[in-house]
């Protein structure tokens, strides 16, 4: 119990920190900025994990590192969807920093909630084990198929159902998610992007939580993995708000790594073995360092490629 008062402090005061003092002014932010928050708060992640390894043990310090990694490598993923829904919505950059912190906020409160149930649902019934594990590699299977596809919001059921339900202004009223006209009350087009943005997140979590129970059915490091790993996620999409085409391989590289997760639950359920934490680590991170190394080595490749109408002579000129 004061391990999990503790964390709860801690994350409190950082979203504090984060949000309240450093943040209050709505500006965009700088990749200056967002590359030393990104460092900060995953430099705060492993310092946590080396607590986790001195203070528990070994094999839950190994299952912390397994898990973070498997949510912030999701995470990216998450964040190319951010980019998609911003540039639908022809969201002003000054606004996109509010709406993700409400996104975060809300974020942190809807794990805990979901976290909760699945390990209630994971002890309770054996059989949620090969249900969740049946998951991931059908997800697995479905981000590898459509990885190169971009989704169309126009036709998104979500967006036609807020729209015939709601009073919904076309327009942006400042950072304001309601306001009033002519008398009576309206959601704003910022309030349709946060509420994009919140359902996307609960659709990645449905992913990510099952997949780090595929790690570890302790609790307490399912949890602490999984925010830390999302506390970052503002910093890390403007980050790479200006790369996103560079890591075109790295859907493919969370598809295996979903599918190989998925694939231990349902072994480890029906055999009734448990495979090394170590094993899941290492297998993890060399499918991540693969996949952005091969993104790395495309997008190269395409820089040296003459572009259409032009003869490599004058690409060197």
């Amino acid at each position: 119990m004061q391990l999990w008062l503790a964390f709860v402090i801690l994350v409190s005061i950082l979203l504090a920190i984060d949000l309240g003092l450093f943040h209050r002014s709505p500006h965009a932010m700088t990749m200056r900025e967002a590359a030393l928050w990104t460092v900060t708060w995953v430099a705060l992640a492993l310092c946590f994990g080396a607590g986790v390894f001195i203070h528990l043990d070994r094999e839950r310090g190994i299952q912390f590192l397994s898990g973070y990694l498997v949510e912030y490598s999701l995470s990216i993923d998450n964040v190319f969807l951010f980019a998609v829904i911003f540039r639908h919505f022809n969201v002003p950059l000054r606004y996109q920093r509010r709406v993700l912190s409400w996104g975060i906020i809300t974020a942190v409160a809807l794990r805990g909630v979901m976290i909760a149930l699945g390990s209630e649902l994971v002890e309770r019934f054996h059989w949620v084990n090969y249900l969740f594990g049946g998951f991931l590699i059908f997800t697995a299977f479905r981000m590898f198929r459509h990885h190169e596809e971009e989704p169309d919001l126009e036709k998104s059921r979500l967006l036609h159902w807020l729209r015939r339900n709601m009073r919904v202004l076309n327009h942006y009223e400042g950072r304001k998610f309601f306001t009033v006209h002519e008398g009576k009350r309206y959601a704003t087009l910022l309030f349709l992007v946060l509420v994009f943005i919140e359902v996307t997140d609960v659709l990645f979590a449905v992913d990510s939580i099952p997949a780090i129970f595929g790690i570890t059915k302790d609790i307490f490091i399912v949890f602490t993995s999984n925010i830390l790993a999302i506390l970052g996620l503002r910093s890390l999409y403007f980050l790479l708000a200006g790369v996103m085409d560079t890591f075109h391989y790295l859907p493919v590289g969370l598809a295996v790594i979903l599918g190989f997760v998925g694939g231990i639950m349902v072994i480890e359920t029906a055999k009734g073995i448990d495979i090394p934490a170590g094993v899941s680590l290492g297998f993890i991170t060399l499918t991540m360092a693969v996949s952005i190394a091969a993104s790395l080595m495309r997008k190269k490749s395409e820089a040296t490629q003459p572009q259409e109408g032009e003869t490599p002579a004058k690409q060197e000129k």
